[in-house]
C-alpha cells in the first residue's frame, strides 16, 4: 500500500506524537521513505519540506507535489490526493532547522558597469539556488542558464552559493533581483541593484569673445546623462568660485538628469590667461570629477616704463632708452617726445627705443614715450643726465700701453742673450791666424796674442801680431 514511513527526521525539538497538533504556519523537514507499488517497484528516499499554512497543506519543494493535511477521528493524516493510506509519523515543531534563509546584498554600479549578484546559504538540503530579474524571469538555476542573455554569465555555482554578473549595464536593468532556495516553503532574498547614471563630460559656454578689464563674466557650464543629478563646482586656477546658481532638468527618458550651473565675476588684467575650470562631481565617477577648462582673455589699456642702457651714461657714450611696454593687445605704437624742446636730430627712433651714438651733455632733458593699443595710451618719462666722459683710460690708449710692454719685453730677452753669448765668448778664448800665416813656415810665430791672456807679458816688445 502507498504508505509513508518516518526514516529521518531533521528537526528540534523532536516530538514523536501519533496525533500531534501542528501549530498555525510552523514548518519542519522531514526524510520519507516512500514504499510503492504503482508504478515501480522500487523504494525512493527524498527529502520534502513541510508546512501547515491555511489550506493545510503540505508541499514536497523537490517534487511539486502536494501532501493533504487532515484531521481524521481527533488525528492528523497526511496522504496524496488519490491516497487515503497514512500513517504515524515522528514530527517537530518551531521553525525550519537544517535550511537557512538565502543571504545578498545590494548593488551599486555604474552605467556600462558590471554588476555581481551574489547568494548563499548555510544549509541547503539538496534544494537549488535560483536567481531571477525584476520581471521575474529566471536567469540562472544552479548552473543552467535559463535567460538567453550574453551579458548574464555565471562567476560561482555551488549548492551554498549562486554568483552571476550582469555586464554591460543599463538604466534599464535597474530594480529587485530574487534569489530563491526550492524548500518548502520557498525562501527567497531579495537584492536591490542601482544603476548609476554617467554624467556626461561639461560644456562650457560664455567664452566666445575675449573680455575688456572690468567686464562682467558671465558662463554657462551643462552635463546631462547622471542619476542621481550630479553637483557642479568653478574654479578659477586653483581657488573655488563661490555663488554660482544650480538647475536641474529631468532628461526625457525619465531617469537621469542635466544639470546647469551659472557663474558671473568682474574681471581685471589680472584674470588675463586664468584659467577657469568647470568640474562635475558625482558618485558614479568613484572621487575624480569630470571637468572642463579653458584660459580666459582679458582686454586691457598698455602700462609702461623706460629702461637706459647703460643706467649710468656718459659723454661719449652710445646710449639706448628702451620703452617696454605690457598690454592686450601688445602695444604697437610708440611715439618720443622731449620736455621743453624737439628730440635731438642725432638720435634715432628703432621701435620702442631712442638711441644716441654719441651722447653729448646737451641730450640731457626729459624724454616721454607714449606706448598705445586699441583701448588707450599710457605715457611714461624719463629724466636723462649725461655725465662726464670717464676717466678711465680710453681703448687707444690701453692698446698703446699693451704695445710698450710687449717691446719691452723683447728687449729684455735680446739683452740676457748677449749677456749669455760673451760669457760663452770669454769661456772658449784660443789662438787664431791670419790667412797669410796659416800656410808659411812661420806659422808658430803666427800666434795672434789675445790681450790680457794668461801668462802674457804686458808690454812685451817680443810679441808679434800678424793683420789680414
Amino acid at each position: 500500500s502507498n504508505v509513508f514511513n518516518p526514516l529521518t527526521v531533521f528537526s528540534l525539538p523532536l516530538i514523536a506524537a501519533k496525533c500531534q497538533t501542528p501549530v498555525l504556519h510552523s514548518q519542519l523537514v522531514i526524510a520519507l521513505k516512500h514504499s510503492c507499488i504503482p508504478p515501480l517497484n522500487q523504494s525512493i528516499i527524498r527529502h520534502a519540506a513541510w508546512a501547515f499554512d491555511m489550506q493545510t497543506a503540505l508541499v514536497d519543494g523537490m517534487r511539486r507535489q502536494y501532501f493533504i493535511c487532515e484531521k481524521v477521528s481527533g488525528s492528523w493524516l497526511f496522504y496524496e490526493p488519490e491516497t487515503r493510506y497514512c500513517s504515524n509519523f515522528i514530527f517537530g515543531i518551531g521553525g525550519i532547522t537544517g535550511i537557512s534563509q538565502p543571504v545578498t546584498a545590494d548593488v551599486i554600479v555604474p552605467t556600462g558597469g558590471t554588476a555581481i549578484l551574489k547568494c548563499t546559504v548555510q544549509e541547503h538540503l539538496e534544494s537549488s539556488l535560483q536567481w531571477s530579474n525584476t520581471a521575474q524571469q529566471t536567469l540562472y538555476f544552479g548552473e543552467k542558464r535559463a535567460l538567453r542573455d550574453n551579458r548574464i554569465q555565471l562567476v560561482h555555482s555551488s549548492p551554498n552559493e549562486l554568483t552571476i554578473s550582469i555586464s554591460n549595464v543599463v538604466l534599464s536593468d535597474e530594480g529587485e533581483y530574487t534569489c530563491s532556495i526550492f524548500t518548502m516553503p520557498v525562501r527567497t532574498a531579495k537584492a536591490v541593484v542601482t544603476v548609476l547614471g554617467v554624467p556626461q563630460k561639461p560644456q562650457v559656454s560664455g567664452f566666445e569673445s575675449a573680455f575688456k578689464e572690468n567686464d562682467k563674466a558671465k558662463l554657462r557650464c551643462t552635463t546631462s546623462g547622471s542619476k542621481p543629478a550630479a553637483n557642479i563646482k568653478w574654479y578659477k586656477g586653483p581657488e573655488e568660485l563661490e555663488g554660482a546658481k544650480t538647475s536641474v532638468l529631468e532628461d526625457g527618458n525619465g531617469k537621469t538628469f542635466t544639470v546647469k550651473s551659472f557663474i558671473e565675476f568682474d574681471v581685471t588684467k589680472d584674470d588675463d590667461g586664468a584659467e577657469i575650470t568647470c568640474a562635475v562631481g558625482h558618485e558614479s565617477l568613484h572621487d575624480s570629477a569630470k571637468s572642463s577648462s579653458h584660459k580666459i582673455q582679458v582686454q586691457y589699456k598698455p602700462t609702461a616704463k623706460i629702461e637706459s642702457r647703460p643706467s649710468m651714461p656718459r659723454e661719449g657714450d652710445k646710449l639706448r632708452l628702451q620703452c617696454d611696454a605690457y598690454g592686450n593687445p601688445v602695444p604697437d605704437n610708440y611715439v618720443w617726445e622731449r620736455e621743453n624742446g624737439e628730440v635731438p636730430l642725432l638720435a634715432n627712433i628703432e621701435g620702442n627705443s631712442l638711441v644716441f651714438f654719441n651722447l653729448n651733455k646737451t641730450d640731457s632733458g626729459t624724454y616721454t614715450c607714449k606706448a598705445s593699443n586699441t583701448l588707450g595710451t599710457f605715457i611714461t618719462h624719463y629724466k636723462l643726465d649725461v655725465n662726464d666722459p670717464s676717466p678711465i683710460p680710453s681703448t687707444s690708449s690701453i692698446d698703446h700701453a699693451v704695445i710698450g710692454g710687449v717691446v719691452a719685453v723683447i728687449a729684455f730677452l735680446l739683452f740676457c742673450l748677449l749677456i749669455v753669448l760673451g760669457r760663452y765668448l770669454i769661456r772658449h778664448k784660443g789662438t787664431y791666424l791670419t790667412h797669410e800665416a796659416k800656410g808659411s813656415d812661420d806659422a808658430p810665430d803666427a800666434d795672434t796674442a789675445i790681450i790680457n791672456a794668461e801668462g802674457g807679458q804686458g808690454g812685451s816688445d817680443d810679441k808679434k801680431e800678424y793683420f789680414i
